[in-house]
C-alpha cells in the first residue's frame, strides 16, 4: 500500500505539465522584471498618487475660487492684500499677533 502511495506521490511530481507550471510561477513572482512584487509596489504608488491628484484638484478649485473672488471684488482684494502682504495706509498702525500653539 506504502509503494503505492510513493509511486502516485512520484508521478505527480514529476509530471511535466505541473513542472513546467511551478517553475513559470517561480519565474514569475521572483525573478521577471515585472514580478508580482513589483507590480504591488506599482498598484501602492498609483493610490497614493490618486489621493494626492484628488488633494491637488480640490486645491486648483478652491484657488480659482479665491482668484475668482478677489478679482470681482476690490474690497476682498484689499483684504487680501493687507492680510497677506501686510500692506497699510499711510495713517494704519499694524499689530500683529502671534498666537502660539
Amino acid at each position: 500500500m506504502r509503494s503505492i502511495m510513493t509511486n502516485g506521490f512520484f508521478k505527480t511530481i514529476t509530471n511535466k505539465y505541473l513542472f513546467a507550471f511551478l517553475v513559470f510561477s517561480v519565474w514569475m513572482i521572483f525573478l521577471d522584471d515585472h514580478n508580482i512584487l513589483f507590480l504591488r509596489q506599482n498598484i501602492n504608488k498609483l493610490k497614493k498618487y490618486k489621493v494626492e491628484s484628488n488633494y491637488y484638484k480640490e486645491k486648483i478649485l478652491a484657488d480659482n475660487e479665491r482668484l475668482q473672488e478677489l478679482q470681482t471684488s476690490s474690497k476682498n482684494l484689499e483684504k487680501f492684500a493687507r492680510e497677506q502682504f501686510l500692506m497699510k495706509k499711510k495713517n494704519e498702525d499694524i499689530f500683529l499677533v502671534i498666537e502660539n500653539e
